[in-house]
């Protein structure tokens, strides 16, 4: 059996090869000067043993809870660092081959491994609080509430189990595809909810104290002829923001759900098995092709789209205070400007490949490579004026970059934040009111697309052609436009890179998961 599923997997990869070979590769966008608005100082370093281990697009991200920063690596090293100096409070040697978390909160750290062991830490010290057996590999965080813990394993179950002693409370599965991304969403704790989403397209919500079932949309149905074509993984995190759920799945859409019955709102094509950043008024996806758009959170209408990092194999878009964060393939983490995308700092953390989400706190942004390497930044603006907020018209609008002036990019400058956490969202669109939905292409390389926009308004009584929706969130005023300064004095730039051709295909299909040996 087990040979079988592996001459599948080939047979796929196989596949995958001879598709990517009737069209031509696409390159990675080589990256460009421009005008640095904000600084990154880089403020310290750590790492988790991961020497010699091999990429597997593995769910190893960063968890911070107080004043300590959590990470765990492939050869089963569990750390914790401070937030502010990034000294070692404690290390920790699980002997396991941890492939998911950690998940902190409760006064635990939780992690999971490629063989479905699941071991919680206490959080103070390091040392095991208890262990179980899952049979089935964890891929993403643990959700760690004051309750219960939420995990996901590809198996295609989501699971409760006892903060005390890892006991398993309850237990729902979906149906898992014959092939699929490798990949798993991590679960989402909200009130009595736990949400989460999988590989057959669906979000599901389920009731933390007794496991049943409040709601499963889909946000895609699968289309296509093939297989491939047909791939809808729900492969990242919900977001929810008051009584609002942001949802986004692979070659599949970008929804806006109601948290309490799992109604679309509205839809839009788009493809990402990355997740989304939310503030109060807009919502940003890192598409599958390395695109960076913007949309109106409470209508889905496109704001700006940036193609500068197309084909760079980014991470999630990470909301700052002022800026979005994302990694790239090559180890650097960008910074785009809210109001426009335009590039706004750039630094360097080496050339290994940043997968997992960059984590901001306050005016800090901290990221873990492939590697294991973690790096920290301060962020702060360089003295410059943001460019102008674009026009307000529901059509898409290209950001503007800003002059380029300087000769390489900026490894050292950053943006600022006081916070990572959503603010509550206003109440969800009437039941009457939610608009249509076109159906979904058949393109594996899917983006988000701009909505189909309405007549420009020559006058303010110049009617819209979109269907009728709740008012959006008022916008601030935009800041006086003026001229960009040039970087700050002193600003080293490191070398641009040399611009290796990464494999262009979307994260490795994998079969219908099987438990482990015994």
């Amino acid at each position: 059996m087990g040979s079988s599923r592996r001459w599948l997997a080939a047979g796929a990869l196989l596949l995958l090869a001879a598709c990517s070979k009737d069209k031509d590769v696409d390159q990675p966008a080589k990256l460009t000067d421009f005008t640095a608005t904000i600084r990154a100082q880089r403020v310290w370093t750590a790492s988790v043993a991961d020497k010699g281990a091999k990429p597997l697009r593995l769910g190893l991200g960063l968890a911070v809870e107080g004043n300590h920063v959590y990470a765990a690596g492939r050869k089963g090293e569990v750390a914790a660092f401070d937030l502010t100096s990034g000294r070692t409070i404690w290390r920790a040697k699980t002997k396991l081959a941890l492939s998911g978390g950690p998940g902190a909160g409760a006064g635990l750290v939780v992690v999971g491994s490629t063989f479905g062991d699941l071991v919680a830490l206490n959080a103070a010290d390091g040392a095991v609080r208890w262990k179980v057996r899952l049979n089935g590999e964890v891929l993403s965080a643990p959700a760690v509430g004051e309750r219960l813990i939420a995990v996901r394993t590809v198996d295609g179950k989501l699971r409760g189990l006892s903060v005390k002693d890892g006991q398993e409370l309850w237990t729902q599965q979906q149906q898992v595809p014959r092939l699929s991304l490798r990949g798993t969403a991590w679960p989402v704790v909200s009130g009595d909810l736990v949400l989460c989403g999988f590989d057959n397209g669906k979000v599901a919500a389920v009731n933390a104290n007794d496991g049943s079932i409040q709601w499963e949309t889909t946000i895609s149905p699968a289309h296509g002829k093939t297989e491939l074509e047909r791939l809808d993984d729900v492969d990242a995190g919900v977001r929810v923001s008051g009584s609002d759920v942001y949802a986004i799945g692979f070659q599949g859409r970008i929804a806006m759900l109601a948290l309490d019955t799992g109604q679309i709102w509205w839809s839009h094509e788009a493809s990402s098995f990355r997740g989304v950043g939310l503030d109060d008024g807009s919502l940003y996806v890192a598409t599958g092709d390395g695109e960076v758009v913007a949309l109106r959170r409470r209508t889905g209408t496109e704001l700006w789209r940036q193609k500068a990092l197309l084909h760079r194999r980014l991470s999630a878009a990470v909301e700052a205070d002022t800026s979005i964060v994302t990694g790239d393939y090559q180890g650097y983490v960008h910074w785009l400007d809210k109001a426009t995308g335009a590039l706004a700092a750039r630094a360097s953390t080496g050339k290994v490949r940043i997968s997992n989400s960059p984590v901001v706190v306050g005016n800090m942004v901290l990221v873990i490579n492939d590697a294991g390497k973690i790096s920290a930044f301060r962020m702060t603006p360089t003295g410059g004026k943001r460019p102008a907020t674009p026009s307000e018209a529901g059509t898409a609008v290209s950001p503007t970059e800003p002059a380029s002036t300087s000769p390489a990019d900026a490894a050292a400058q950053g943006a600022a934040s006081d916070s990572t956490a959503p603010p509550a969202g206003s109440a969800s669109p009437p039941d009457t009111q939610p608009p249509a939905t076109q159906p979904p292409q058949d393109d594996r390389a899917s983006s988000v697309p701009a909505p189909t926009p309405g007549p420009q308004p020559a006058t303010p009584a110049s009617p819209s052609s979109e269907p009728a929706m709740p008012a959006p969130e008022p916008s601030a005023p935009a800041p006086a436009p003026g001229p960009t300064p040039p970087p700050a004095p002193g600003t080293s730039q490191p070398p641009l890179p040399s611009q290796p051709t990464p494999d262009p295909l979307p994260p490795e299909p994998q079969t219908q998961p099987q438990p482990p040996p015994s």
